[in-house]
């Protein structure tokens, strides 16, 4: 094991575990971030370019970012009241553990970690881009457009949502003025 890789599964790891831990959920959405471009980056390492780069486009790009506005739109950002370690957390780990231990056994006494490693294959993330704009333009092209209307209608939906509130709270704000100055109580 190589110091990189050992430093990146370490910084991956502690990117999974913020995730899960953390209380703000902006910050487990960054935590999250960290995790999966510290992953695109062991696949750079393990030159696997064209997954590496996928991943930072798709999950660090798009999914985070995804997960950031959902998370901005839906609630306040304020921290939960609930306890982030309850009683079952021991058992869940000690279960996560024996998981582990028996997949380990598995692999080791499998004959797959004695074979020889497989030539290197020769697909290159510049043939894959060949292919998409060539051959594959046309199927890019309409992923591309129903993303962008998918962004769009979103939008959309929030901003009718946002804007029903909006008039609900403002035609509430006039009936208790209404009241008020029904009781005498405005000049």
């Amino acid at each position: 094991m190589t110091a990189p890789f050992a430093i990146l599964a370490v910084l991956t790891i502690a990117g999974a575990v913020a995730a899960m831990g953390l209380r703000h959920l902006v910050h487990c959405a960054l935590a999250l971030v960290v995790a999966l471009a510290s992953l695109a980056a062991v696949y750079l390492q393990l030159d696997a370019q064209f997954v590496g780069f996928a991943q930072i486009l798709v999950y660090v790009g798009a999914v985070a970012i995804l997960i950031v506005f959902a998370i901005l739109l839906t609630r306040s950002g304020e921290a939960g009241t609930q306890p982030i370690a309850s009683p079952s957390w021991a058992a869940g780990i000690g279960v996560a553990t024996v998981v582990f231990a028996v997949i380990t056994g598995c692999v080791l006494a499998s004959g797959f970690t004695q074979r020889e490693s497989p030539a290197a294959p020769d697909v290159a993330t510049r043939l894959i881009g060949e292919a998409l704009m060539t051959q594959f333009v046309l199927p890019l092209e309409v992923v591309g457009l129903l993303l962008t209307v998918a962004l769009i209608g979103g939008v959309i939906i929030a901003m009718r949502e946002r804007k029903s509130e909006v008039t609900a709270a403002l035609g509430e704000a006039g009936s208790i003025g209404k009241r008020q100055s029904a009781n005498g109580n405005l000049p």
